[in-house]
């Protein structure tokens, strides 16, 4: 996989988790450590497409 590639899919995943935090903010009922895991998910993610478009 090329790095464009793999920054694309990470991209795609970002804002896939953007979504479904949005969503379970919205939603009532959920948990926040739940809301919590996907924010730390979403910014680890960020962080690796940070750090790969440097390098690019």
């Amino acid at each position: 996989m090329s790095l464009s590639s793999h920054l694309q899919e990470l991209k795609k995943k970002h804002q896939s988790l953007s979504e479904a935090v949005e969503e379970a903010q919205r939603a009532p009922g959920i948990d926040d450590l739940r809301i919590a895991e996907l924010k730390k998910q979403k910014l680890r993610i960020k962080e690796e497409i940070t750090r790969l478009s440097v390098h690019a």
